[in-house]
């Protein structure tokens, strides 16, 4: 079986939606953009070596419809490149990333352009889902529980299945962060200090411009051009967060400033089998080791991505402590501090250049993204091995480990 590699990665900046700097952009068009420079990356490499395009995207409907993978090929003039767009929720771009190394080993391809694209400013035009009258009527009463654990002086959270009732897959993820939050005992002020050591590290890499490398410009359609991500803010205190509302229940812990910003933005991976890189004179830059994917309740989530990370490690024969650096989505601090209190997993060795609380999270692009992030932290940091996890929506989670090899 043949080895996958990653030859190069690339994003967009993250931009705050409706009102940031990419909301008049389609997202076919950032796609697009977006995995063009993802293959002008490689030297040498055409897009007639291209097999397959495999994108990420949570919400498929409007302008992010009609299997945006291949509008985005053929936008490109990649006529011959087929393309095949897949929804995992956050864990989207990651399940591409995972789908075209699957190819690259069984021997079904040798160049796979793995992405994921997410803009929740044009979510107006059309989305997949919340359309009215669309959600099954069997989950109606699992629906009303959620709807009285929204308002004030709800019940701690228990898992419906012990009692023999059936979970609500549509469950708001804001809930069901405040689900996990009373499953694991975290508090306000840890969220918080969580939120706010995200902003710090995140700022910190800023100014070291450890995100530079990453990132492709992109032109909006008033001819203006953007480099930067818009989310971050500075002035970031547990004192500034601790002010906040809570978001989802009159008496919760989720706020705006736990939570990581609405956001939109596109990344894109390419990924080769080692022996034809090498034949070709493409340098890897990481060797996909292998994935896990998982699930657990919907109404909690954020321990969803426990299950795909040990199996993804023991796929890898590591165990957590081999692992140099981790990155992972950061939806709702609540979920991150989860999976790290069932992994036993030290949070401080959660996202070293900060995350999602402070960048924003496109959520079709979020696993491409933190793949791009984890290997610019490898060769950052002068370390080896990387662990990047994504939980998702439904409770749903994913992992991958990745090993440098340049």
């Amino acid at each position: 079986m043949q080895h996958a590699v990653i030859v190069s990665t690339v994003r967009t900046p993250i931009g705050r939606a409706h009102k940031g700097s990419l909301a008049a952009v389609r997202p076919d068009d950032l796609l697009a953009h977006t995995v063009a420079e993802a293959l002008a990356r490689v030297p040498d490499l055409v897009p007639e070596s291209v097999d397959d395009l495999v994108v990420g995207c949570a919400l498929p409907g409007g302008e992010q419809g009609f299997n945006i993978a291949r509008i985005a090929a053929i936008l490109l003039g990649w006529d011959h490149v087929p393309g095949v767009t897949v929804n995992r929720f956050c864990t989207s771009s990651l399940q591409a990333v995972r789908m075209a190394a699957q190819a690259v080993r069984c021997g079904d391809a040798e160049v796979v352009v793995a992405a994921g694209v997410e803009s929740q400013s044009r979510l107006a035009r059309g989305s997949s889902d919340t359309w009215p009258g669309t959600e099954n009527p069997v989950f109606g009463a699992a629906g009303q529980r959620t709807v009285e654990r929204s308002g004030p002086d709800a019940a701690p959270w228990s898992d419906p299945r012990t009692e023999g009732r059936t979970p609500d897959p549509y469950i708001p993820v804001g809930l069901a962060a405040e689900n996990v939050a009373d499953v694991y005992g975290i508090t306000r002020a840890d969220m918080d200090a969580y939120a706010t050591r995200s902003h710090r590290l995140t700022r910190l890499a800023l100014a070291e411009s450890f995100h530079f490398g990453d990132i492709v410009a992109v032109k909006s359609p008033d001819g203006t051009t953007t480099a930067t991500d818009d989310c971050p803010r500075t002035g970031v205190t547990a004192q500034t967060l601790a002010a906040l509302p809570p978001r989802f229940r009159p008496d919760g812990r989720i706020t705006a400033g736990n939570s990581a910003p609405l956001s939109d933005g596109a990344a894109a991976v390419v990924v080769m089998s080692e022996e034809y890189a090498r034949a070709h004179g493409h340098v890897p830059l990481a060797r996909i080791l292998s994935t896990g994917v998982s699930a657990a309740t919907p109404e909690t989530e954020g321990p969803a991505p426990v299950a795909a990370t040990r199996t993804a490690l023991t796929r890898a024969g590591l165990s957590l402590s081999d692992i140099d650096t981790v990155a992972g989505n950061e939806p709702f601090a609540a979920q991150v501090l989860a999976y790290c209190a069932e992994l036993g997993l030290d949070p401080e060795r959660m996202n070293p250049h900060g995350g999602s609380i402070a960048l924003g999270e496109p959520y079709g692009a979020a696993g491409a993204r933190l793949t791009t992030t984890a290997l610019t932290a490898l060769r950052h940091d002068d370390h080896s091995t990387a662990l990047v996890s994504v939980v998702a929506a439904g409770g749903q989670g994913m992992a991958m480990v990745l090993e440098r090899t340049s």
